[in-house]
């Protein structure tokens, strides 16, 4: 037998950075991530973030990778939020998105982060925080490319 626990902190944005994720859809499209990740036989652990992003805290079965994952969530919502009419306009997600792995042990301290986003971007903007992402991680990067 296998033991495998594969948790993930992702991030991803609104195309352009729209702030498309308003109170009125929130909610609704948290708990439509979170179907899609139990779909993958995933356990979502924790969803959150600010009008332009989200943050997912997810504990990833080992039969699907993250980039998969990320499609799916990606392909599936923005289906949702447009055929539904979520928003006025059409809803797109950016192309990038950023996925780091996150031990057992520092899950409390990422939740409780995810859980503080609107309250964290009142000073901090989505570039600055996931600029600070990537460096924390050592992940080089070209500012030019980060807005796709």
């Amino acid at each position: 037998m296998s033991y495998i626990k594969n948790i993930h902190h992702m991030i991803f944005s609104t195309k352009n950075r729209e702030p498309l994720i308003t109170s009125i859809i929130r909610n609704d499209l948290y708990a439509y991530l979170g179907g899609i990740i139990r779909e993958k036989n995933s356990q979502s652990i924790e969803i959150g973030g600010a009008f332009d992003h989200v943050h997912i805290l997810v504990m990833i079965h080992q039969s699907i990778s993250v980039a998969d994952l990320v499609w799916e969530m990606k392909s599936a919502s923005t289906r949702w939020i447009n055929e539904n009419k979520k928003i006025t306009g059409y809803f797109s997600w950016q192309n990038k998105y950023a996925s780091f792995s996150v031990s057992q042990s520092m899950v409390p301290k990422v939740r409780e982060y995810i859980r503080n986003q609107v309250e964290h971007h009142s000073t901090k903007s989505f570039m600055e925080e996931f600029k600070s992402f990537l460096d924390a991680h050592e992940l080089k990067y070209d500012e030019k490319y980060l807005g796709e």
